[in-house]
Parts: C-alpha cells; structure tokens; sequence
C-alpha cells in the first residue's frame, strides 16, 4: 500500500467518525437527554483490534 492510500484510508475512518459522533451528540441534545449543565464531559477512546493501541481523548462540549 501507497503512503498516500494508507492516508486517505486513515482521513476516510476519521472523517466517519467525526460525522457520526457529531450526529450522535446532536440527537442527544435534540432530545433533551443531557443534563442542565451547559458542557459536556465527553471522551472518545481509539483502539486497533491485535495491537495495544490505546488512546483516549477527553474534552469539553458547549451547549446551546
């Protein structure tokens, strides 16, 4: 595999799960499924089946 392919592959996962959580995160709201604070605790945790790729990522969400 080409390093421009093994790039775009990696673009092309991330760029799915940006856009999935975003919705995910949106229909919570929509549906008043969060508390009356106005962030979010959020953290998204990356892991690759066989290795011992583990990183997480926590962070802070405004809300409307």
């Amino acid at each position: 595999m080409s390093e421009d392919a093994f790039n775009m592959s990696i673009r092309k996962f991330l760029k799915e799960v940006g856009v999935t959580s975003q919705r995910k995160i949106e229909e919570m709201v929509r549906e008043g499924q969060i508390g009356g604070d106005k962030k979010l605790n959020v953290r998204m945790t990356l892991t690759a089946e066989g290795t011992g790729l583990n990183h997480v990522v926590d962070g802070e969400i405004e809300l409307p």
